[in-house]
């Protein structure tokens, strides 16, 4: 008989360790942080081993704690590949994408029939989170913008995020240089304030500027552009088939980085599935694409 340890503190122990504390870990786990606490407390109890040092400014691991940890992550990532192989042969191969809203929408549901046409075999989720949602071991991986950053997760770029004006064909006869900006209404996305302080900048255009809605989403400043609201701030690559198709235009040559990145998230055993392996093999290829000609194609 295996003396094993008490696996739904091994569990909570293990997201708490990685996230450095226990509010994070109630996140991923979807319980309370002082059930996590609790949790842990008890099978720091049952090994008869402190694994945290609980300080006033949060958690640190001791010395077993930490040594604990490290030998944790292989043996769940091996326990996680394991379950997800045999339970494959249940069904048809399952493939679930999280990405933020936009994304989803401007990019990867208009291109899932070419995927689909190549992969008919793999039935394809996608969820919505995004970056704002922890990451859900029941997803298979997730798009995401930022640094390249997310604990206990391998993060592969796929594309630079570059920022330029957008706006419709009648609006864009108006403009012949930056400074034109300032008769027009700026469209703005609210949880990025910093992008069109910065591509002004960039462009010298020292005009007093006349800033226009405020939006929540990236998705919806595109649309109003779409409507001639006014000039919105694009993001790449959220505008590029509305500009390959005419509907907006950049009517300045300049676009600037807007300073991170498109990654592919996802934990390390997951390559190990062959669902994943055609996926990361086909957004490889289209990342690719678009940093050779400058647009996901």
């Amino acid at each position: 008989m295996r003396d094993l340890p008490f696996l739904n503190g091994v569990r909570a122990f293990e997201a708490a360790a990685r996230h450095g504390g226990f509010a994070k870990a109630a996140e991923e786990l979807h319980v309370t942080p002082p059930a996590i606490s609790r949790m842990v407390k008890l099978l720091e109890e049952r090994m008869g081993v402190p694994l945290f040092h609980r300080r006033a400014n949060g958690l640190e691991l001791t010395a077993i704690g930490e040594r604990y940890s490290t030998g944790l992550a292989p043996i769940l990532d091996a326990l996680a590949a394991l379950t997800a192989e045999v339970t494959a042969d249940a069904g048809p191969p399952t493939l679930t994408v999280d990405v933020g809203p936009t994304f989803a929408i401007r990019w990867l549901i208009p291109r899932l029939a070419d995927f689909r046409a190549e992969h008919p075999e793999i039935d394809v989720h996608i969820t919505t989170g995004g970056i704002t949602a922890p990451f859900s071991d029941k997803w298979t991986c997730g798009i995401s913008l930022g640094d390249g950053r997310w604990p206990g997760l391998v993060a592969e770029p796929l594309v630079a995020a570059d920022l330029l004006p957008v706006c419709t064909p009648a609006i864009a006869e108006r403009l012949e240089a930056p400074t034109d900006l300032s008769a027009e209404s700026l469209i703005r996305v609210q949880h990025a304030p910093e992008d069109w302080p910065r591509w002004l900048a960039a462009a010298k255009a020292e005009a007093p500027f006349s800033y226009g809605p405020e939006l929540g989403y990236y998705g919806q400043a595109i649309q109003a552009a779409l409507d001639g609201v006014g000039v919105a701030m694009g993001i790449r690559p959220y505008v590029d088939d509305d500009l390959a198709a005419g509907r907006l235009v950049a009517p300045f040559p300049l676009s600037i980085p807007k300073g991170s990145q498109w990654y592919l998230v996802h934990r390390a055993n997951r390559l190990a599935e062959p669902a994943f392996q055609v996926f990361h093999r086909w957004i490889t290829r289209r990342a690719h694409g678009l940093a050779n000609v400058g647009k996901l194609a």
